[in-house]
């Protein structure tokens, strides 16, 4: 039978080996996570850009994209996240029309988290 101590020793070897190897398998996986960020906001700006009509660069400023709307908010400014761009996208919101049967909801999660980047409003 083994002591208390031995035991001990035994589960913080086992967990130390544990962490070390989950973090070894974490590590790989960054890049491919920015991978496909870098993707989902080409596919976003593509979107922003001319991706539905009307496009969301005929209405709203945003810099990072070129766009100089002239009739919606200049997100540049307003700087939402990409809950409250989601939400617009899905629901509309004063003048802007709902964009929910024109983009499934992976280009919206895009459209989304291209728009909170590049006004500076993603936390």
């Amino acid at each position: 039978m083994r002591s208390s101590t031995s035991r001990r020793r035994g589960l913080r070897a086992l967990t130390l080996a544990s962490l070390l190897a989950l973090g070894g398998l974490a590590w790989p996986v960054l890049p491919v996570l920015a991978a496909d960020d870098s993707a989902q906001l080409a596919l976003g700006k593509k979107l922003f850009l001319q991706g539905v009509a009307p496009s969301c660069a005929v209405c709203h400023t945003l810099q990072a994209a070129g766009a100089e709307g002239a009739v919606g908010p200049v997100l540049d400014e307003l700087k939402p996240d990409a809950a409250r761009v989601a939400k617009a996208l899905r629901n509309g919101l004063g003048q802007m029309p709902s964009y929910k049967d024109k983009l499934n909801d992976a280009e919206i999660a895009a459209l989304a988290l291209y728009v909170s980047k590049a006004s500076g409003g993603a936390k």
